[in-house]
């Protein structure tokens, strides 16, 4: 993603405004924890490589916080996140 919202949010209902900004900073910060963690593979220096992991967790606390938030905007985001945790449970318990 690297700094471009991957939507028009001139085109969004305005009812669904923050729900997708809420979406796009979570694809952001995912895309961020991709980027940090890729670079701490590539790299032979372990202080840069501890400092990249470290930001990387920290991006992983924001999602965290960003999904918190959209969960409490978006109910029916809620019940599919529910509905996939069932369904992975029941897969893994055969």
């Amino acid at each position: 993603m690297l700094s471009k919202i991957p939507i028009n949010l001139e085109k969004i209902q305005q009812g669904d405004i923050d729900k997708e900004i809420l979406r796009a900073a979570v694809i952001a910060e995912l895309d961020a924890i991709n980027l940090y963690e890729q670079m701490a593979a590539m790299t032979n220096n372990d202080d840069l490589k501890k400092i990249l992991l470290d930001v990387a967790k920290e991006e992983k606390t924001h999602v965290g916080e960003f999904q918190s938030l959209l969960l409490g905007h978006d109910q029916e985001q809620l019940e599919e996140l529910e509905a996939g945790k069932e369904e992975v449970e029941e897969e893994l318990a055969e």
